[in-house]
């Protein structure tokens, strides 16, 4: 008897009719409308939760999808950080913009969010619609095709296979099907990286707008930026992002690196100053990632998992839950009998609203998004665009800067320098 054999009369098999690789929000929504859709869900998770993630400012057109999958509520109920918008920062420059004023309708307002308590709450939200959920469980092999197979190992290392008519990646940044099946294809953003904690600041009420995000610009630096993300109980998420090779240090430097950066910027330092960091500095680099393609005999990619771009606009979520909801609807139609092209229906659509935000991504490390944003005599109307835009409005083919967002930034730019 061959050693393959073997193999396969000794695994224990599990079936779903989607298997689900991921317990993040891409993996909880997708997991909760199928769910809702009347289909047996296997959700298989390296971690355990709750565990610490970056990505706290959520987005307004997020809710949209929340809601779709019955999780708004439990959301609302936890008492997270309201957010209505956010607020760019350069020298003695600070420009609000508010996400119930823009061009697209739709949810004007959102959560700022501890990520540890937040993707715990969806995840479980989802175990209560019938999603069977598995911790600490990795994918160590997958089989593509009409009816694709994944090889799993628990904790305890007992391996088991799956079978079902699907799989969703929804893994993040740990990309385990792109890494499988040898998907990986260049980015063309710039190495970046990110240094970054939370800090207790015990603002006094009226010193900054807690409903907003700030993002402040290095004073002289252009392509150096910060993030402040006031969360609940006296406390932000604060850091730095840059080249790789600015951030560059030691682990031991990284503390002190971020407090000498924050005192540089004059509105970070008068709200943080030295105030104290509540956990180790942490370090994110190279995480702007792409694939060959979304999907594939089987199988689709979910949120980071296919492509990650920047932190700058906080897009990373909203562009998750979008691959969820659009990913669910391709295969509710596919069941119905319906002929879904993939690449249309699924990779096109939800790159659209990537290459949006990609537009606004490269222009503001280019300085003419900053040149826009930071110009005096905006138009209300363009305002009006650009904030839907940051609010997670990035499918919306009405607005100009989703038609044409490149070329649209760029005329506009130009404008602006002009006057």
């Amino acid at each position: 008897m061959s050693h393959d054999i073997m193999n396969e009369m000794n695994f224990r098999r599990v079936r779903a009719d989607v298997a689900i690789i991921g317990a993040g929000p891409a993996g909880a929504v997708a997991a909760a409308l199928l769910r809702k859709a009347g289909r047996s869900v296997l959700v298989l998770e390296r971690q355990h939760f709750p565990r610490f993630s970056i990505g706290e400012s959520l987005l307004p057109q997020s809710m949209q999808y929340l809601e779709e999958a019955g999780m708004l509520q439990s959301v609302v109920e936890t008492g997270f950080q309201f957010k209505n918008g956010a607020y760019f920062v350069h020298r003695d420059r600070e420009v609000p913009f508010d996400f119930r004023d823009k061009s697209t309708p739709g949810w004007g307002t959102a959560y700022q969010v501890e990520r540890a308590t937040f993707d715990d709450v969806l995840i479980r939200c989802a175990a209560q619609q019938g999603a069977d959920v598995r911790f600490g469980h990795s994918v160590r092999a997958f089989v593509p095709g009409d009816a694709p197979q994944l090889d799993v190992t628990d904790d305890a290392g007992n391996d088991y296979r799956v079978q079902a008519s699907f799989v969703l990646d929804a893994s993040g940044f740990g990309r385990v099907l792109p890494r499988l099946l040898d998907l990986e294809a260049p980015t063309c953003l710039p190495t970046r990286a990110a240094i970054f904690t939370h800090v207790e600041d015990r603002l006094p009420a009226g010193s900054t707008d807690r409903d907003k995000i700030c993002i402040a610009v290095h004073p002289t630096r252009r392509d150096v930026w910060y993030w402040m993300i006031p969360l609940t109980n006296g406390r932000s998420s604060v850091g730095c992002v840059a080249e790789a090779s600015f951030l560059d240090v030691p682990d031991d430097r990284r503390e002190s690196l971020l407090r000498e950066l924050l005192q540089t910027e004059p509105t970070l330092a008068r709200l943080v100053g030295s105030k104290p960091f509540v956990m180790p500095v942490r370090h994110i680099g190279g995480y702007a990632s792409n694939v060959e393609r979304l999907h594939g005999p089987g199988y689709a990619l979910l949120g980071n998992a296919g492509e990650f771009l920047d932190p700058i606009f906080s897009s990373g979520v909203t562009i998750a839950m979008r691959s969820s909801h659009l990913a669910v609807r391709a295969l509710e139609r596919q069941w119905r009998g319906e002929t879904v092209d993939w690449h249309r229906d699924y990779d096109v659509a939800l790159r659209k609203g990537i290459d949006t935000f990609r537009a606004f991504v490269e222009r503001w490390y280019s300085g003419e998004l900053q040149d826009i944003i930071f110009h005096e005599r905006k138009s209300p109307e363009v305002g009006r665009m650009i904030c839907a835009i940051l609010a997670g409005y990035a499918w919306d083919e009405s607005n100009p800067f989703v038609r044409e967002p490149a070329r649209r930034l760029e005329v506009l730019a130009e404008i602006c320098r002009a006057r």
